[in-house]
């Protein structure tokens, strides 16, 4: 039996449905231990003799996987914490999923950096290791290094490497009785009402392993030198285009993102959008990188496979999930007009990705009431939207950012407002 030693933090669909499942499926592992605060989902794995059952989505159908041997344990149990920082003394590869790089030192001695510096403090040797972190931040490896320094010595960390993610993988927790019932879900455990739904997709990028002698045991992931521009691709292509076609859906009245595969016009304007003017942007930005992917046929490979998975029926992929949290997905660096923004820089007009902008205002329009605080002069209804009312609005959700390019953008918004309307 593998010697290797697998250890998560938060047991989301992430976690469970991409670095547990991974691990697991690669056969290089022998122990599998996930720290979550979760007590009801704790108690029900360990019910079910640590087991846990995932779902993924591929292009034909759903298949399930049943995870086995998993060691749960609640870092807020002084047994069960006792239990996680002996597994990280021992562990070889280890994986953060929170829900933000915020969470890295909060709860004290139950936090995950302060677990991690007491597991490396106790290695009588250096142990080669790494650690992914996936909290969709292209620095959460930065972040998360001072945070572990509070609570030990930089010696602790001899043979270890903090390791970026770039993960462009679509995932989800189900908890309607109905739609786990209409879709044939397993949910993660007999009894419990959630089901973790994930694609099959498994192209995931981390920063290159620098740690002498070490292989990994998740073989699957793909290493590269810099990862910044491929956190770019995935923001200002993927992130981009799913917001346009959930903001377009939106506008349509379609409540799940497969209903827009059948709306030519919807995936006709998303997939210029894509190659057009998130790519022809990207890849004059990045083509001296000599990767594939920032070379016309790649990038048009690359939106041509997503293209296909956003809209894939088996995800369940809501609407309303894609376009929520109007306010940051509106900003200036964000999804939508972050990328207007990198086209006009590399001399390329976004007016397909402004059909986008100009469809999740209109979202944000009627959806005002579940907005967090409110927005300064936006109307109540879309047919009292004025340019002057338009700027306002863009000018407040920029928070002082924009530049030389915010009044194209802004005119461009307008103009394809005019379009929709």
């Amino acid at each position: 039996m593998s010697k290797r030693t697998f250890v998560g933090f938060g047991f989301g669909p992430i976690q469970s449905g991409l670095f547990l499942y991974e691990a697991y499926a690669s056969g290089n592992f022998g122990r599998f231990v996930v720290a979550e605060i979760d007590k009801a989902l704790v108690q029900a794995v360990r019910d079910n003799g640590g087991r846990c059952s995932v779902n993924i989505a591929r292009r034909n159908g759903i298949d399930q996987c049943v995870l086995d041997g998993i060691e749960l344990y609640n870092p807020a149990v002084p047994e069960d914490r006792e239990k996680l920082i002996q597994a990280i003394a021992e562990a070889d590869e280890l994986a953060t999923s929170l829900p933000s790089v915020r969470f890295y030192d909060a709860g004290n001695e139950t936090s995950v950096a302060s677990m991690i510096a007491a597991g490396l403090s106790r290695r009588k040797n250096p142990r080669l290791s790494v650690v992914y972190t996936a909290e969709n931040n292209n620095h959460a490896a930065e972040l998360l290094l001072p945070d572990i320094l509070k609570h030990t010595s930089p010696a602790s960390l001899t043979g270890v490497q903090l390791l970026n993610t770039v993960i462009g993988k679509m995932s989800g927790v189900i908890t309607e009785a109905e739609v786990i019932s209409r879709m044939g879900l397993a949910t993660m455990t007999p009894g419990l009402g959630r089901a973790v739904l994930v694609e099959e997709f498994n192209h995931i990028l981390i920063t290159r392993v620098a740690v002498a002698g070490f292989t990994r045991g998740i073989e699957v992931f793909v290493e590269k030198d810099d990862l910044l521009p491929f956190e770019e691709a995935k923001l200002f292509g993927h992130n981009a285009i799913h917001a346009m076609i959930g903001y377009l859906a939106d506008l349509k009245g379609l409540t799940v993102m497969s209903q827009a595969s059948g709306d030519a016009w919807i995936m006709d304007r998303a997939k210029r959008a894509f190659i057009e003017e998130s790519g022809g942007a990207l890849i004059r930005k990045h083509r001296a990188l000599n990767d594939p992917l920032f070379t016309e046929a790649g990038y048009r490979e690359y939106a041509d496979d997503l293209l296909e998975r956003m809209v894939n029926p088996y995800l369940n992929d809501l609407v309303d999930r894609v376009g929520r949290d109007h306010v940051r997905k509106l900003s200036y660096n964000d999804r939508l007009f972050g990328t207007m923004h990198l086209a006009l820089v590399h001399g390329i007009e976004p007016r397909n990705l402004a059909l986008g902008a100009a469809a999740g205002v209109l979202s944000m329009i009627k959806r005002q009431d579940t907005l967090k605080t409110a927005i300064p002069g936006l109307p109540r209804t879309a047919a009292e939207l004025t340019p002057e009312a338009l700027r306002a609005v863009l000018m407040h959700l920029w928070q002082g950012k924009a530049d030389q390019h915010a009044e194209h953008m802004i005119q461009l918004t307008w103009d394809a407002l005019g379009t929709l309307q």
